[in-house]
């Protein structure tokens, strides 16, 4: 017999809802357009929880913009806002364009990061894979940011070293390359990828001092100068089968370090992108699939 709790729960207005995922990084999308949401980064931390909520890396809104055909917003898992998300924004691309908000081929999606463009492939009518010009990477330390102060140079280009206390009060070196492709990471090649216990070493890059924003961790293993095998640590989400943003500052990290060629592909643990860093005009492109799992309603 339902009580008077339950009965309030039942009559909660839902909230419409759309889970989509980038080669397995997932996030819950809310059309902005015709849903309110008053706090969003409750929202997230709620929606999230793979367990109470709905399960996903985040929550991403898309919205009227006044600059583009759409906005994005998104939001990690611990409610923070991020300024940026590859594998979010396909899928912002390709709801847009299949449930009718645009048909606009490439579109143009406001993020934090600015406008970006997006070529669409479709296949039957929807989009399959989508290639972002995901502009050009940012390498100055402050403007990552990264505190110059707390990292060292080394004599490989463009990597810094520091240190850190690890949970078991022993001490951890760290060597990598800082990139910011609107939002900060900093990537650290190794030897074998799978070895790296990102558990206990993912937290302590995220928070170190030297990243006064906190910063997105990858490490990366070269196959060859073609392709490389990633893994990821994400700002405010923890492990994630997949970060768009962190490939592409692999890729600009791997040419910088002089480990790969320009154009690379990239085995993340969901799935493969493609990525180019042009010298044409200095853009980081990227192409990857982008999936729409299922729509439901969400009563909070």
């Amino acid at each position: 017999m339902l009580g008077t709790e339950d009965l309030i729960a039942y009559n909660t207005p839902a909230m419409k809802f759309t889970k989509m995922h980038g080669i397995g990084n997932d996030y819950v999308y809310v059309n902005g357009f015709v849903e309110t949401i008053a706090d969003p980064a409750d929202v997230a931390r709620k929606v999230s929880d793979r367990h109470f909520g709905i399960g996903s890396d985040g929550l991403i809104l898309i919205l009227p913009s006044d600059k583009a055909d759409v906005r994005m917003r998104m939001f990690n898992a611990d409610g923070s806002e991020g300024e940026m998300c590859g594998n979010g924004v396909r899928c912002v691309a390709k709801y847009a364009y299949d449930h009718g908000l645009t048909r606009n081929n490439p579109i143009r999606v406001e993020t934090g990061r600015g406008v970006l463009t997006l070529d669409l492939r479709l296949k039957d009518g929807k989009v399959d894979q989508v290639t972002v010009k995901m502009a050009e990477p940012i390498l100055s330390l402050p403007e990552i940011p990264v505190n110059p102060a707390l990292v060292r140079r080394t004599n490989e280009p463009h990597a810094y070293e520091f240190d850190a206390i690890g949970p078991d009060n022993i001490a951890q070196h760290f060597r990598g390359t800082p990139v910011s492709m609107g939002n900060p990471h900093v990537v650290i090649f190794v030897a074998d990828v799978r070895s790296v216990p990102l558990e206990s070493i993912g937290p302590i890059v995220e928070h170190h001092k030297a990243f006064p924003r906190r910063i997105n961790a990858h490490w990366a293993q070269v196959v060859s100068h073609d392709e490389v095998i990633m893994r990821t640590w994400e700002r405010g989400s923890g492990i994630t089968l997949a970060c768009g943003t962190g490939a592409c500052a692999v890729c600009v990290a791997g040419v910088l370090t002089g480990r790969t060629n320009r154009k690379l592909l990239a085995h993340l643990p969901g799935g493969d992108l493609t990525l180019e860093w042009r010298e044409a005009d200095n853009n980081v492109y990227m192409t990857g699939p982008a999936t729409e799992v299922f729509s439901g309603e969400w009563i909070g």
